[in-house]
């Protein structure tokens, strides 16, 4: 067996090792691969026995059932960074490549310290870059698909490796036609950067606020990763093993949208519960995306909720967040998130919808 291709049937009860929300039940296997070609011959081979496959990066996104997986766990641990230069609507333009299991952050830091800007409201965001394009990570602004160059996938039916372009994923608010299916694997990701270390525009105020810059201004790379950094970090975003806010998967639901035909019944039922104030609301494609956290808040669920006892809680910093406190199992996670998304719908007629893939469970209907 190659180095870089580890078997361990031995860990059946350490899925919960491999997430962030350190949840989850055993697999009949786990395979930790580190390098892409051992990546795609086992992929390869385990599909030819028709064993259930269930790919893990970083572990960020994930929600596994306290009864586990019933087959192997494939662990992306590849890694490796590199940069180049290609034409990008006639100019040259930097670009960095990255091995699909190459920690997220390490590699936005290591372009900024590059002296590259264009990942930079990115920093912090826990997980694989190979599953950044998966659910089109956002943040602050900026989403994969505003820098994604292209990506290298694994076609499972077919067991061909190609690099396609952004275009021939459907990227969208949060997600992809990668998001949820098992028909490909993502090998490797490329982002396009800007080589004068100057950031993206900055569009998210709160960040403009804290940089002191106007909306849609553009400031040094470094210093906007670092305000990043800190603005995440007050709201528990930031990985800390010592800190039960950041056990979690981050923003458990995604900003909903709704139609702006059901747009003014929402508002009046909003207006009758909270009084006449100022609702978050930005324009989408498909309607207005309101803010989840601030729905959240309004329905009645506070930071901590529902007690300083409770095995999983909403975080004490950051109401979009579900916590493990330390002891909870997936189910208490799950039936803590069914309360929320209930509680939201009752108040206010808005169907909140969880961001992380959900293994061998769903919330209660």
């Amino acid at each position: 067996m190659a180095d870089s291709h580890e078997t361990d049937a031995s860990v059946r009860s350490a899925l919960s090792s491999f997430t962030t929300l350190r949840l989850g039940g055993p697999a009949r296997a786990v395979v930790r691969c580190t390098q892409t070609p051992d990546l795609v011959r086992t992929v390869r081979d385990l599909d030819a026995r028709d064993e259930p496959v269930l790919l893990i990066g970083g572990g960020s996104n994930l929600v596994i059932a306290d009864d586990g997986f019933d087959g192997v766990a494939v662990v992306v641990a590849t890694s490796g960074i590199e940069y180049g230069t290609a034409p990008d609507c006639g100019a040259p333009r930097p670009y960095v490549t990255a091995e699909a299991g190459t920690d997220w952050d390490t590699l936005v830091a290591e372009t900024v310290a590059a002296g590259f800007g264009g990942l930079e409201c990115l920093s912090g965001i826990p997980g694989a870059a190979g599953t950044t394009p998966v659910q089109n990570v956002g943040a602050y602004g900026v989403e994969v698909a505003d820098v994604l160059r292209s990506v290298q996938l694994l076609d499972r039916a077919t067991g061909s490796v190609d690099w396609v372009e952004p275009s021939a994923l459907d990227l969208a608010y949060r997600t992809s036609n990668l998001k949820g299916r098992d028909s490909h694997v993502v090998l490797a990701v490329s982002f396009w950067l800007n080589a004068d270390g100057v950031s993206a525009p900055i569009a998210y105020r709160e960040l403009a606020r804290a940089l002191d810059v106007s909306e849609g201004g553009r400031t040094d790379a470094a210093t906007v990763r670092d305000h990043v950094l800190a603005l995440r970090a007050g709201k528990g975003m930031v990985l800390d093993a010592a800190d039960h806010d950041t056990w979690s998967a981050g923003s458990f639901f995604t900003n909903p949208i709704v139609s702006e035909s059901d747009l003014a019944a929402i508002l009046d039922r909003i207006t009758a519960r909270v009084g006449d104030v100022a609702i978050p609301r930005y324009p989408a494609d498909a309607g207005v995306k309101l803010s989840a956290g601030w729905l959240i808040e309004r329905a009645g669920f506070t930071k901590g909720f529902p007690n300083d006892d409770a095995p999983v809680r909403l975080s004490t910093k950051h109401t979009l967040a579900l916590t493990n406190r330390g002891a909870a199992t997936t189910a208490d996670l799950v039936a803590l998130a069914g309360r929320v998304r209930d509680g939201v719908r009752d108040a206010f007629g808005v169907e909140l919808h969880p961001e992380p893939v959900f293994v061998n469970c769903q919330l209660p209907r």
